[in-house]
Protein backbone atom coordinates (compact mmCIF):
# COMPACT_ATOMS: atom_id res chain seq x y z
CA UNK A 1 0.00 0.00 0.00
CA UNK A 2 1.24 3.49 -0.84
CA UNK A 3 -0.02 6.81 0.50
CA UNK A 4 0.95 9.84 -1.60
CA UNK A 5 3.71 7.83 -3.27
CA UNK A 6 5.27 6.56 -0.02
CA UNK A 7 4.96 3.10 1.48
CA UNK A 8 2.38 3.07 4.30
CA UNK A 9 0.90 0.65 6.79
CA UNK A 10 -2.86 -0.05 6.61
CA UNK A 11 -3.43 1.87 9.86
CA UNK A 12 -1.89 5.07 8.44
CA UNK A 13 -4.34 7.99 8.85
CA UNK A 14 -5.50 9.67 5.64
CA UNK A 15 -6.65 13.21 4.91
CA UNK A 16 -8.84 14.74 2.23
CA UNK A 17 -6.88 14.91 -1.01
CA UNK A 18 -4.56 11.97 -0.21
CA UNK A 19 -3.80 9.50 -3.02
CA UNK A 20 -3.98 5.86 -1.93
CA UNK A 21 -2.53 3.08 -4.10
CA UNK A 22 -3.07 -0.58 -3.26
CA UNK A 23 -2.18 -3.75 -5.13
CA UNK A 24 -5.08 -6.20 -5.26
CA UNK A 25 -5.49 -9.55 -7.03
CA UNK A 26 -7.45 -7.66 -9.71
CA UNK A 27 -4.61 -5.18 -10.32
CA UNK A 28 -3.53 -1.82 -8.96
CA UNK A 29 -6.24 0.30 -7.32
CA UNK A 30 -5.70 4.08 -7.10
CA UNK A 31 -8.15 6.33 -5.24
CA UNK A 32 -8.12 9.97 -4.08
CA UNK A 33 -9.90 10.75 -0.80
CA UNK A 34 -12.69 13.34 -1.25
CA UNK A 35 -14.33 13.15 2.18
CA UNK A 36 -13.65 11.45 5.52
CA UNK A 37 -16.22 9.40 7.40
CA UNK A 38 -16.45 9.07 11.20
CA UNK A 39 -18.19 5.67 11.17
CA UNK A 40 -18.90 2.71 8.93
CA UNK A 41 -21.43 3.29 6.15
CA UNK A 42 -22.92 1.35 3.28
CA UNK A 43 -21.25 0.99 -0.11
CA UNK A 44 -23.38 3.60 -1.93
CA UNK A 45 -22.35 6.28 0.59
CA UNK A 46 -18.72 5.15 0.70
CA UNK A 47 -18.36 5.43 -3.10
CA UNK A 48 -19.18 9.14 -2.86
CA UNK A 49 -16.15 9.69 -0.58
CA UNK A 50 -13.39 8.87 -3.07
CA UNK A 51 -12.47 9.28 -6.74
CA UNK A 52 -11.26 6.17 -8.52
CA UNK A 53 -8.18 6.80 -10.69
CA UNK A 54 -7.36 3.11 -11.23
CA UNK A 55 -6.00 2.10 -14.63
CA UNK A 56 -8.36 0.17 -16.86
CA UNK A 57 -8.25 -3.58 -16.23
CA UNK A 58 -6.34 -5.62 -18.78
CA UNK A 59 -8.41 -7.55 -21.31
CA UNK A 60 -9.58 -11.01 -20.28
CA UNK A 61 -7.59 -12.65 -23.09
CA UNK A 62 -4.33 -11.32 -21.62
CA UNK A 63 -5.20 -12.60 -18.14
CA UNK A 64 -6.00 -16.06 -19.51
CA UNK A 65 -2.74 -16.18 -21.50
CA UNK A 66 -0.61 -15.92 -18.34
CA UNK A 67 1.12 -19.22 -17.54
CA UNK A 68 -0.28 -21.02 -14.52
CA UNK A 69 1.02 -23.78 -12.27
CA UNK A 70 -0.86 -27.04 -12.37
CA UNK A 71 -3.29 -27.48 -9.46
CA UNK A 72 -1.82 -29.82 -6.87
CA UNK A 73 1.74 -29.21 -8.06
CA UNK A 74 2.74 -28.06 -4.57
CA UNK A 75 4.75 -25.02 -3.63
CA UNK A 76 7.23 -23.68 -6.17
CA UNK A 77 10.90 -24.23 -5.46
CA UNK A 78 13.13 -21.23 -4.85
CA UNK A 79 14.41 -21.51 -8.42
CA UNK A 80 10.87 -21.64 -9.86
CA UNK A 81 9.76 -18.71 -7.69
CA UNK A 82 12.69 -16.57 -8.88
CA UNK A 83 11.90 -17.47 -12.49
CA UNK A 84 8.25 -16.46 -11.97
CA UNK A 85 9.33 -13.16 -10.40
CA UNK A 86 11.63 -12.41 -13.36
CA UNK A 87 8.80 -13.23 -15.77
CA UNK A 88 6.44 -10.89 -13.95
CA UNK A 89 9.01 -8.09 -13.88
CA UNK A 90 9.55 -8.24 -10.13
CA UNK A 91 13.24 -9.14 -10.25
CA UNK A 92 14.78 -8.31 -6.88
CA UNK A 93 18.28 -8.35 -8.37
CA UNK A 94 19.56 -10.78 -5.77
Amino acid sequence: MHLNGKRAKPSQPVRVGDRVEATTPGGVRVVVVKRLLSKRVGAPVAVECFEDHSPAPEPREVRLAMPRRDPGAGRPTKRERRAMDRFRGRDSGG
